[in-house]
């Protein structure tokens, strides 16, 4: 499965970026996707995606594969795992078949989900600067 780069445990902080992807309805893409921009799928994917960025499954979207990213929007189809580091929204139009894994997640009413799901929170890095003495 692709993966961002030390997920959930990245220092680095995500920038929202004005440049999106947009796969239109009517398109297939058959392969994997990785973008450091924001993607807005509106046609068919089959492959994984891994973006540093937002990926919106418009309406009309269809994901067969794995999707990882820094922030989701559901409004179509994914047949895969979906592993988000912030926030996950399942519009009511969304069908998910498959795994979750994020740190925040809103499901509207309608939205349909098969699988199971784990919250997990971004690892924060706690610095150590004082002496530690274990005793013998």
């Amino acid at each position: 499965m692709l993966k961002r780069k030390d997920f959930f445990n990245s220092t680095a902080q995500y920038e929202e970026s004005s440049a999106t992807n947009h796969i239109v309805q009517g398109t297939e893409i058959n392969g994997d996707l990785i973008s450091d921009s924001n993607v807005l799928i509106d046609g068919e994917m089959n492959g994984n995606i891994s973006c540093s960025g937002k990926v919106i499954i418009g309406s009309t979207g269809k994901v067969k594969g794995n999707l990882v990213c820094v922030h989701g929007e559901i409004q179509g189809s994914v047949d895969g795992e979906v592993t988000v580091e912030g926030l996950l929204t399942l519009t009511s139009t969304a069908r998910i078949q498959g795994d979750i894994q994020t740190a925040k997640l809103v499901i509207q009413e309608g939205a349909i989900f098969e699988g199971s799901c784990v919250m997990k929170s971004p690892i924060s890095h706690t610095p150590f600067t004082a002496d530690v003495k274990l005793d013998a």
